[in-house]
C-alpha cells in the first residue's frame, strides 16, 4: 500500500488519526444496499439531535481547516458536505456501489472517507503540502494547480488526487464502472479519533466482505 504522510503534516497536526483499506475485486455488482440503509439511518438519528456543525468530528475538522488558513464555512471537509446535503435532501444520489457505501459510512461516523482508484496513482501517494506545480483534474475535466503550501494528496507523477486535504477529491482517480481496486482512507481530528477510524474501517471491512469484495488489506497509521 503506497500511501503515507509527510513528516511536516504529522508535526503540524499531531491529533490526526488515520486508517486505510486496500480493496480488490470491486465491481458494480457489489451488494451494498442493506449496509447503506443501516449507515444512513445512523446518520439520521445523529442529525435528529442537532446540526452536522454541532458534531465533534466536524468541529475538529473545522478547526484544522482554520489552521490551514481556510474559512471553514467556505471550504468544508467531505463528511460535513455530505451530512449537510443529506440533512437538506434526505438522501444521496447513487453513484457506484463502493462510493455509495463509503459515503454512507462517512455520514454515520461524520468522518471524511476518500476512495481512490489505485490504477490512476503514479507510484507513492503522499499527503503533503503542494509546491504549486501539481496537476489537479476536477470532475468537470478542468485542470487546476493547487496553491503552494496547500495540503493535497500527491503522487510521484505530480498528480493531485485531492485538494485542501479532505475538501475535494480529483476526477482523475474517482471510482468508476471499470475500477477494480481502490485505496480507502478515513481521517479524523477529534478526540477519540483513533478509536473511531478503527471502528469505521471495521464496519467498512465487514460490509465489503458481505457485499462480495474479494481481497482486503488493512493498515493503521
Amino acid at each position: 500500500m503506497n500511501f503515507g504522510y509527510a513528516t511536516t503534516i504529522r508535526t503540524d497536526f499531531p491529533e490526526l488519526a488515520v486508517a486505510a483499506l486496500l480493496v480488490e475485486g470491486i465491481s458494480t455488482d457489489l451488494n451494498i444496499a442493506a449496509s447503506v440503509d443501516r449507515f444512513q439511518e445512523i446518520a439520521r438519528e445523529r442529525l435528529a439531535r442537532g446540526s452536522e456543525s454541532d458534531l465533534p468530528e466536524i468541529q475538529a475538522w473545522r478547526r484544522a481547516f482554520a489552521r490551514m488558513g481556510l474559512k471553514p464555512t467556505l471550504y468544508r471537509c467531505a463528511s460535513e458536505a455530505l451530512l449537510r446535503r443529506f440533512r437538506k435532501e434526505g438522501a444521496l444520489p447513487a453513484i457506484h456501489p463502493l462510493v455509495d457505501l463509503c459515503n454512507a459510512i462517512s455520514l454515520a461516523f461524520a468522518i471524511p472517507v476518500a476512495a481512490i482508484d489505485t490504477v490512476k496513482m503514479a507510484g507513492q501517494l503522499e499527503v503533503r503540502r503542494a509546491t504549486g506545480t501539481e496537476t489537479y483534474e476536477a470532475f468537470s475535466g478542468e485542470i487546476e494547480h493547487p496553491d503552494p503550501g496547500e495540503i493535497i494528496y500527491a503522487d510521484d507523477g505530480g498528480n493531485a488526487h485531492a485538494r485542501r486535504w479532505t475538501n475535494r477529491q480529483s476526477g482523475r482517480s474517482a471510482i468508476r464502472r471499470e475500477t477494480a481496486s481502490a485505496l480507502i482512507v478515513a481521517e479524523a481530528m477529534h478526540s477519540g479519533g483513533r478509536e473511531d477510524v478503527g471502528r469505521l474501517i471495521d464496519a467498512l471491512e465487514t460490509a465489503l466482505i458481505e457485499s462480495g469484495a474479494r481481497s482486503l488489506e488493512r493498515r493503521a497509521f
